[in-house]
């Protein structure tokens, strides 16, 4: 037994410096945790000094309310846009017009045809014919590019004009 108190005895000094270097690693640790916290809460104190709310879940909570009113009004553009985006493909914003001499060389090109079509080429061509002693207008509904009337030569010019606008 005595031999076994004299060896502690020997080793007693290693394990006192083992010892006194885990502790000064602790404190060390400790040291510089406390040193990264007070870091952080200077940082969240930074962050929610403008907000008005008095913990980080409160905040969350309004942000996310705030998020989904944002969410809900974005829905309601996206459908607004969609409606005027059917709508625009449906107006008759293409347009064609050709000016002749419907009648040889009197008329000073006053005779005319005008295409307005949409996208979907549907439309109207209006023709107004003109001679010294009167004038004549003419409409000739569009469907897909298409007239169930058939169209002079000028009428096919200006819907070709109009086409080619878009």
């Amino acid at each position: 037994m005595t031999e076994l108190n004299e060896l502690i005895m020997e080793q007693l000094h290693w394990f006192v410096v083992l010892m006194i270097m885990i502790i000064l690693i602790l404190w060390i640790t400790v040291i510089v945790q406390g040193a990264k916290l007070r870091g952080m809460r200077r940082r969240y104190d930074a962050m929610m000094a403008g907000s008005g709310v008095e913990d980080l879940e409160s905040l969350l909570v309004q942000l996310k309310v705030q998020m989904d009113e944002i969410e809900e009004g974005h829905a309601d553009h996206q459908k607004m846009l969609d409606s005027i985006n059917r709508k625009l493909k449906g107006m008759k914003s293409r347009v064609g017009i050709v000016r002749y001499n419907a009648f040889g060389e009197r008329g000073n090109e006053m005779s005319f045809s005008l295409a307005i079509v949409s996208d979907q080429e549907e439309g109207i061509v209006l023709t107004g014919l003109h001679n010294r002693e009167s004038s004549y207008v003419y409409a000739k509904p569009l469907k897909d590019g298409q007239s169930k009337y058939p169209l002079s030569p000028e009428e096919k010019e200006a819907l070709t004009l109009a086409l080619q606008e878009g």
